[in-house]
Parts: C-alpha cells; structure tokens; sequence
C-alpha cells in the first residue's frame, strides 16, 4: 500500500492546494513554518514521482510538479486499498459508515444509484 510519509503529506498538501505547477524553490516558499534545504524537497518530490503522487515537466533545467490525482481521488484510492487489503471489508465499510455525519449520509444517498435489495 502506498503510504505518504510526514513530509510528503505536508509537500502534497501544497501541491494541491496550488493553482499552478511549481518548482522546488515555489513549494519551499509555500511549506508551513518549516525550514527545510532545497535537497530536501528536491528528494521528497522525486519519491513522490516515483510513488505516481506527482507529475512533472521539465521548464528549463529544472521541473514543475503538480500532483497526479486530486485530494479526493488519492483518498478514496486509499480506502479502496483499505477494503481490498481487510480480511472483513464488509465489517470495515459498516464500522465506516456508522461514522459519517448526517450532511455525508445525504450526499451518500444522493449520489448512490437506487439498487434492488439482495435476497438475504
């Protein structure tokens, strides 16, 4: 399972956020609070492109990143592995699903398509 390490989720966080690619220099400036050396990131964004997190293209002698799924599909990717890798994905999707809010409930109900019931 692809799993994201601190930095990476801080260096995603940015990515996403961004309305454009961004270089090395860009995503450092954009970094919370923290001072990290530009090898750092350099690395990090080159683990995330191995990983098939981000995209890049080459401007110059240098890349811009921006990341190759959206929040919300890297996310349900993640729960999708969640199910496949559980040994009762049934019983993690029910425990889940006793957890959403009202406001997620109808948006489920919205967005599900209406299924005859399954003979028990």
């Amino acid at each position: 399972m692809k799993r994201l390490g601190s930095l990476e989720s801080d260096v995603m966080n940015v990515l996403w956020d961004a309305e454009s690619p961004m270089s090395v220099h860009d995503i450092l400036d954009a970094l919370p609070s923290r001072e990290f050396a530009y090898t750092t990131i350099l690395t990090v964004v080159t683990n995330l492109f191995n990983k098939d997190f981000v995209t890049r293209t080459k401007v110059s002698r240098s890349y811009r990143y921006l990341p190759a799924e959206t929040r919300e599909e890297a996310t349900s990717q993640t729960l999708r592995e969640i199910l496949n890798t559980s040994s009762n994905s049934a019983g993690v999707l029910m425990h889940f699903a006793q957890t959403v809010t009202p406001e997620e409930l109808d948006v489920l109900r919205d967005h599900l398509p209406h299924r005859n019931r399954r003979r028990r």
